[in-house]
């Protein structure tokens, strides 16, 4: 397994494959933490090539059936050290047109809630073998991301006919709707 840096990448040669994301939210804002956790199926162009590649808790399986949503867990209690959302990815069903796959985790009603990444704890993406469940990579968000609402925490792409994985963590200000409106 490996314990991967912003900006590094792996190649991917499975041909299933789970993203798990996890976190912890500290208890003292009063309200439920409720992360998302979504994915944008994103053409040469950066764009989705339709609405309906946008998968998450209200989109949860894309056309092509390639990425399906484990759909929302509203507070990170799900799991106890474990994964809260998970997204299942068949790199076999990936429609041509789609050259890569932006996980994105925002929280929910941020502004309404005065909640930001800088109160969540132990916050991680996880690759994994969908079929043996054995875990590949793993990247911690462990930067102090105090101000933003929104992470983009890493990418599937496809280069050459092969898939990679790189861990981005870059952090934005905006809910789910600032990405909607990067990519659409």
């Amino acid at each position: 397994m490996i314990n991967l840096q912003k900006g590094q990448r792996i190649e991917i040669a499975l041909s299933k494959v789970g993203v798990g994301l996890g976190w912890d939210p500290n208890e003292s804002t009063g309200f439920d933490f409720d992360l998302d956790a979504s994915a944008f199926m994103l053409g040469s162009n950066k764009k989705l090539p339709q609405d309906e590649f946008f998968v998450f808790y209200n989109n949860q399986k894309s056309p092509d059936g390639a990425v399906e949503s484990s759909g929302d867990d509203l507070t990170g209690g799900n799991s106890d050290g474990g994964d809260d959302e998970t997204l299942t990815v068949d790199l076999r069903k990936v429609d041509s047109r789609i050259e890569e796959i932006i996980f994105t985790v925002t929280i929910h009603e941020a502004e309404a809630r005065h909640q930001n990444f800088g109160q969540v704890h132990n916050s991680y993406i996880r690759i994994y073998n969908a079929v043996t469940n054995e875990e590949i990579a793993k990247y911690d968000l462990d930067e102090d991301f105090s101000v933003e609402t929104a992470v983009e925490f890493g990418r599937l792409y496809r280069r050459n006919g092969e898939w990679k994985f790189e861990a981005m963590g870059v952090g934005y200000k905006g809910g789910l709707q600032y990405f909607v409106n990067k990519y659409a």
